[in-house]
């Protein structure tokens, strides 16, 4: 997706890109690196456009009467973070399920709501009850689950450079209290996969 950039903004955040470029004992004048600092500066805009983005009222904007359904899930939302301790990349996959009460959201809406709160620094767990919070907020429904499995270049790249690992994450409200509709809920979710 491309974004329309402030240029004052995009110049503000170069100037401390060629910095960096410096103290790291580059030189910013490179023929390699001339350009680096402005695609930077996008790049991190592109990267922390969640911040404009309102989660709920994207979510309340595709909201429709419908009787029937006991769960509904969407499965396979891929997601790109940015760790907020490192500003490294973390990403994967989300699974929303939600059980609704007369009304269901438009399904695209549901990624959009992920991707709202995935473009800012972040952490996994926040991410999950964000997203959580915000679905069950923004429809009357029985309860909502979120589930995020990440891969967290923090780990991966730096510190203990664990190149196998993986974090999963969940949050839940109402009947998924009920550990019998979670355990259908990963039922289904692997009859999808």
């Amino acid at each position: 997706m491309k974004y329309d950039h402030d240029p004052k903004l995009v110049e503000q955040i170069a100037h401390h890109y060629r910095e960096i470029i410096k103290l790291v004992g580059e030189d910013p004048n490179r023929e390699g690196l001339l350009n680096t600092p402005v695609r930077a500066a996008k790049a991190l805009l592109d990267n922390t456009h969640g911040y404009h983005d309102d989660a709920r009222a994207i979510a309340r904007s595709a909201v429709f009467e419908h009787p029937g359904s006991d769960i509904v899930i969407v499965d396979g939302l891929e997601f790109y973070s940015l760790c907020e301790h490192h500003i490294l990349p973390f990403f994967g996959t989300a699974a929303i399920g939600y059980v609704p009460d007369g009304k269901i959201i438009g399904l695209s809406k549901l990624a959009r709501v992920v991707d709202t709160y995935a473009r800012r620094l972040q952490v996994q767990e926040r991410l999950t009850a964000e997203v959580c919070d915000a679905v069950a907020d923004s429809l009357p429904n029985k309860g909502v689950i979120v589930v995020i499995k990440a891969q967290h270049l923090c780990m991966k790249m730096r510190g203990v450079e664990k190149q196998s690992s993986a974090t999963t994450t969940m949050h839940f409200t109402g009947c998924f209290e009920n550990k019998e509709l979670r355990d259908e809920f990963f039922r289904l979710l692997d009859r999808q996969s």
